[in-house]
């Protein structure tokens, strides 16, 4: 098996693929023994439970399978023995921050995949590691930096400051628009008219230098603006989402790191804390 000793380097489109093959498999890969109970995915002081890491999924689907049927119940040490060999306590790996520049990523905060080479190596033979985020979606993640005006799209949320018409339209160009992601059962102020607001809203149309967007107001308020970009408008993250995660941005991170059976690449760091940054 791959160790972090040994160089392990893959194309950007092969580790691209294999990074949306394991995510959607991710709940077969990790897990819970049937006899126990998970732990709270977040401790009363913030610390993140990771739990059990199976190395083998097809061992832990089968004595599952045996459980369930109750052809099990922990007795037969040809079953048991190889089952607890199967199992690494996550929680047990020290923490350790790690930086570099990703290579790929797939899926969302809940259990997402980014894969990483370190800053320090240089050239085909530098190791390349993948970082699993808590299927819980209780890993901090922060994507900051530049964007263009180009990368505005229907869907993403932003924020930006505007005053606003009676009609919902734009009064002035706007200057600055951040790509974010808003907390859970988000709410924003109702906009008034005729007073520069901040806005947090969904864009559902983009075209030249026009930008409309849908906001989540209290029955009766604005629900649709109309908005027109300044010729130089800047564009940055603000973010929370895998999905703006790209090849080529800096990331560093804290997490555990695991470079055994069952491991990614030249390793897998299970992330408690991921600050990706967009490159210029």
């Amino acid at each position: 098996m791959p160790c972090c000793h040994t160089p392990y380097r893959v194309s950007i489109m092969t580790l691209a693929a294999v990074l949306l093959f394991v995510w959607s498999h991710r709940a077969i890969a990790q897990g819970y023994g049937p006899a126990t109970a998970p732990p709270p995915p977040v401790a009363e002081d913030g610390t993140i439970h990771w739990g059990t890491f199976f190395k083998s999924a097809s061992i832990q689907q089968a004595y599952e399978r045996l459980w369930n049927l109750g052809a099990c119940r922990g007795t037969n040490k040809r079953i048991t023995i190889p089952v607890e060999s199967n199992k690494m306590l996550i929680d047990s790996l020290p923490e350790a921050e790690f930086q570099g520049i990703v290579q790929a990523a797939a899926g969302v905060v809940a259990g997402g995949l980014i894969a990483f080479t370190e800053t320090d190596a240089v050239g085909d033979n530098s190791p390349t590691f993948v970082v699993q985020l808590h299927p819980a979606g209780v890993s901090d993640l922060r994507v900051s930096g530049p964007a263009s005006a180009a990368t505005l799209a229907v869907g993403m949320t932003v924020r930006l400051l505007a005053m606003i018409d009676a009609k919902g339209r734009g009064m002035d160009d706007v200057e600055t628009v951040e790509i974010v992601t808003p907390p859970r059962n988000f709410e924003p102020a109702p906009i008034d008219p005729g007073s520069r607001t901040e806005i947090i809203g969904r864009v559902t149309g983009v075209r030249g230098t026009a930008l409309t967007i849908q906001v989540p107001t209290p029955a009766g308020g604005m629900r649709r603006l109309f908005l027109r970009l300044s010729d130089d408008v800047v564009v940055r993250f603000d973010a929370a989402q895998v999905e703006y995660v790209a090849a080529g941005d800096r990331i560093s991170l804290t997490g555990r790191l695991w470079t055994g059976e069952g491991s990614m690449a030249a390793g897998t760091i299970f992330a408690s804390d991921v600050v990706v940054t967009k490159h210029e």
